[in-house]
């Protein structure tokens, strides 16, 4: 993907539909049920959501799950993605965007990466995700 989200120069290679499938499910998932995101996650899955790490599960679908906000839409600027060698199959994927809470005047920008890796069911699952809001 070129950094803004868009396939350059003819088909896109398999890991970069994947990102692209995987980012539009994520968060849609986030914005209209979040309690669902934890399907996503493996036992030995982590995440960093600000500085505090969650792992596992069923801690990261209640991380989620008890953010203090009711409604959010996430709108999408960037997706850049790589395969990974250390995680056959694997896939890297960073984006960045911005996050609109209900009631907010202003958006909050973002940046999130996550670690695809292949399961046994032939999909994907999230090993690491790295969250962090943008300031200034």
């Amino acid at each position: 993907m070129d950094g803004q989200g868009k396939e350059g120069g003819g088909a896109g290679s398999e890991y970069e539909v994947v990102a692209r499938a995987f980012v539009d499910y994520y968060y849609q998932t986030f914005d209209t049920n979040r309690a669902a995101l934890a399907t996503l996650y493996g036992n030995t899955s982590m995440l960093s959501f600000e500085g505090h790490l969650v792992a596992g599960a069923e801690g990261i679908g209640l991380k989620l799950a008890q953010l203090p906000f009711e409604q959010c839409r996430h709108s999408i600027c960037t997706i850049d993605c790589q395969p990974t060698p250390s995680f056959p199959g694997g896939i890297l994927v960073f984006v960045s965007g911005n996050l609109q809470l209900g009631g907010e005047e202003h958006q909050l920008r973002f940046s999130q990466m996550f670690q695809l890796v292949p399961n046994q069911q032939g999909s994907f699952f999230v090993q690491n995700d790295i969250f962090r809001l943008n300031y200034g």
